[in-house]
């Protein structure tokens, strides 16, 4: 495979581990039994593939090895005779349950997991860490907060699943609309995270989560075809997608002005096109819609020059009328940058205060440069540096801090 055996490992089960997960609670109902199992599973092939191989099919491997593992633990447990009988079922003939409207196994429990019971943010955090093969660490970056404090808010949201008896029954079509914003803010932070990991011990840039986003997306298109918001999420994330091969150059993160539009993928750019002109066409925006055309006029430039800051402006203002939020006014604050100055941008992104938000730091860092003020853009690079892991963000924000003047 071209890798270490141990890095291979962890790589495939990150890959696997929202479809192993989807499909032990399909069968067991169980979100412990089936995170314990698949966290076994990773033991049993860190311990043997690296002597024995990689099978062929490491995916099915490490799915059966999790489901042995779910049935010895329900075997063990006599009071739990219940859960038992249902672990007997894998030798049942019988067929499966209907799957509903939603025949994907991963979206159908995306959409199981965000029952209206929880909190929207429990929701969204614990299908993330459950589905989106994420860590706690990396949930709680796309959230902005401690990884404790996330860890906290997943274990008390499965406790509620528990306590008040939330089953894990297959969506109907009258659960679709009701859940599908939820369902859409966990696809698009799977979706981030993968375009930029905020993990030390994963690639920068990590395909098999844009891929797998964009999987699930369509899939949602073709459920809900009438929702704007589900086109233009499928748009915002074509758009950027189209990026990907050009975000990362000798190990360093290639900024948006920097990159070789020539490797851009155009194919992706005219279906993104397409979606948000469909959108466009509704007139109903939503967040997703409004990024979606953000996007859109990026890549409609042909060179960073002759990008239409105003109608991007225009379009971020609209963004945070819908979403207030201050990373939508850090991005804002860099369009600010763009048509009034670096000293006017720079008032905006002091107003937001976001210290643990890498992006706000090299923000900064930028602007403070842009304006010459050397000594202070080089301790906010530092504080960028400090605030990511990702190795390629890293070296890319020490070559713009090694390049500032004495």
């Amino acid at each position: 495979m071209g890798e270490q055996p141990l890095l291979a490992v962890e790589r495939i089960y990150r890959e696997e581990y929202g479809r192993i997960v989807a499909s032990l609670v399909r069968r067991f109902g169980d979100l412990d039994v089936a995170e314990d199992a698949a966290a076994e599973a990773l033991l049993v092939a860190l311990e043997r593939w690296p002597t024995d191989g990689v099978p062929p099919n490491p995916g099915g491997w490490l799915t059966t090895t999790a489901r042995n593992r779910a049935i010895d633990r329900l075997r063990r447990e006599s009071h739990r005779d219940a859960k038992h009988q249902a672990a007997l079922t894998m030798h049942d003939d019988t067929p499966h349950e209907p799957t509903g409207p939603v025949e994907d196994d991963r979206l159908r429990l995306i959409f199981a997991c965000c029952h209206p019971a929880l909190a929207p943010e429990a929701r969204v955090a614990l299908t993330l860490r459950l589905l989106g093969g994420l860590t706690v660490a990396e949930v709680a970056q796309a959230f902005l907060v401690a990884e404790t404090t996330m860890a906290q808010r997943i274990t008390r949201a499965k406790r509620k699943i528990k306590d008040a008896a939330i089953p894990f029954r297959v969506p109907t079509a009258d659960d679709l609309p009701t859940r599908i914003e939820a369902v859409l803010a966990v696809v698009y932070l799977v979706f981030n995270e993968g375009y930029l990991s905020s993990s030390a011990d994963a690639d920068p840039v990590r395909a098999e989560l844009t891929g797998e986003a964009i999987r699930l997306g369509r899939i949602l298109r073709g459920l809900l075809p009438e929702e704007p918001e589900v086109a233009g999420l499928l748009a915002l994330m074509l758009l950027t997608e189209s990026r990907r091969t050009v975000r990362v150059a000798g190990g360093e993160l290639v900024s948006l002005h920097e990159q070789d539009r020539g490797g851009w993928d155009r194919a992706l750019i005219a279906e993104g096109h397409a979606l948000v002109r469909e959108c466009l066409a509704i007139n109903r925006p939503g967040q997703y819609q409004l990024l979606a055309a953000i996007n859109a006029v990026h890549t409609a430039a042909p060179e960073a020059s002759a990008t239409d800051w105003s109608q991007i402006a225009a379009l971020y203002a609209q963004l945070y009328a819908v979403v207030p939020s201050p990373v939508v006014a850090l991005n804002r604050a860099v369009v600010t940058a763009e048509l009034d100055g670096p000293e006017v941008a720079l008032a905006e992104v002091d107003r937001l205060g976001l210290t643990t938000y890498h992006a706000w730091h090299a923000t900064r860092a930028d602007l403070l440069r842009r304006l010459g003020r050397s000594a202070e853009a080089r301790a906010a690079y530092d504080d960028a540096i400090a605030a990511t892991d990702n190795v390629a963000e890293r070296a890319y924000l020490a070559r713009r801090r090694g390049s500032l003047a004495p």
